[in-house]
């Protein structure tokens, strides 16, 4: 198997991917890029505790729910697990760990948190056998190594359907001296990648993170754009997936039963009908702001929805 000639059959740890079908977004890079950071940054909590962060894990797929932590391995098994102690988990014989949380990003979207690709002490097979479940990726790259030949290596075997719903993001963007640095770290990159990514943009994660509620520090981060782009992105997919088009090499995937999510549905467009909320991702206000795209509607989606980006 490459990863631009997925394998044909449907693979057994399939069986363990919980919950209705939404856009699936890989985070990937090297390591120690910001991807784990940006997966917090996201969704608006720590799904995995801090010192676990650090260790070699396979990939984490993370997606709405209450369900208990779970590591499926390559039969599609589940065991429970304690994720203060993923220390000890095989990479070689598991597929992902399943964490769900009621976040409510994760409800437009399943994000996997990939393992670095360049990591000596793990096989590329750990993340490779997942990458063709995605629907798209969040490539971080740091713009102070902003994307190596390694990096460009690896895309170029993505597969196409995959490459046209991701996007590069230039991570620890307040590390360059200057604006002029930026733009033109950013233009180089832009140049490389022409065509490979559906957009190419530069943040500070740190700087997004401590904005809170402050909307010049969210701007300056670069935080803004990748929302956009991001929504965007999502939006695109989930048309296709409501269209029946092929996101995908499988053709059946594992889901909840249809009376679980005729229920999930239910009881979300009961929320809205009494609250009257409209489904925006929460970003810091500001007193002019010029329009941006919001969320397509979702069944389950009319209940307030604030990931939590800042």
């Amino acid at each position: 198997m490459t990863l631009d000639t997925p394998p044909q059959d449907e693979p057994a740890f399939l069986k363990g991917v919980k919950g209705p079908r939404r856009p699936r977004i890989a985070l990937m890079g090297e390591f120690s890029a910001g991807k784990s950071t940006l997966a917090n940054l996201m969704i608006g909590s720590d799904p995995l505790p801090v010192q676990v962060i650090a260790t070699q894990l396979p990939p984490v797929w993370i997606s709405y729910g209450s369900g208990p932590a779970a590591i499926v391995d390559l039969e599609g098994n589940e065991t429970p697990c304690e994720l203060e102690a993923l220390q000890e988990i095989s990479t070689e014989e598991t597929a992902f760990i399943r964490v769900q949380c009621k976040e409510e990003i994760l409800r437009m979207c399943d994000i996997v948190d990939m393992p670095g690709i360049s990591d000596p002490n793990m096989a590329s097979a750990v993340w490779e056998r997942i990458l063709p479940l995605a629907d798209g990726v969040i490539w971080c790259s740091p713009a102070t190594q902003a994307w190596r030949q390694s990096e460009a290596s690896v895309w170029e075997n993505v597969s196409k359907h995959i490459q046209e719903h991701s996007l590069l993001l230039l991570t620890r963007g307040d590390m360059l001296v200057s604006e002029k640095d930026r733009r033109k770290v950013l233009k180089r990159v832009r140049s490389e990648t022409d065509a490979l990514f559906a957009a190419s943009m530069m943040i500070s994660l740190t700087q997004a993170r401590d904005a809170e509620d402050d909307p010049a520090i969210w701007e300056e981060s670069g935080a803004e754009p990748f929302v956009t782009e991001f929504l965007n992105t999502i939006n695109k997919i989930a048309d296709q997936i409501e269209d029946g088009s092929p996101l995908e090499p499988f053709k059946t995937l594992s889901c909840e039963p249809q009376a679980q999510v005729e229920n999930e549905v239910s009881s979300a467009s009961v929320a809205h009908e009494e609250t009257g909320d409209r489904i925006v991702p929460r970003r810091p206000i500001a007193k002019s702001r010029r329009e941006r795209p919001t969320p397509r509607p979702q069944p389950e989606e009319d209940l307030d929805l604030s990931p939590k980006f800042s």
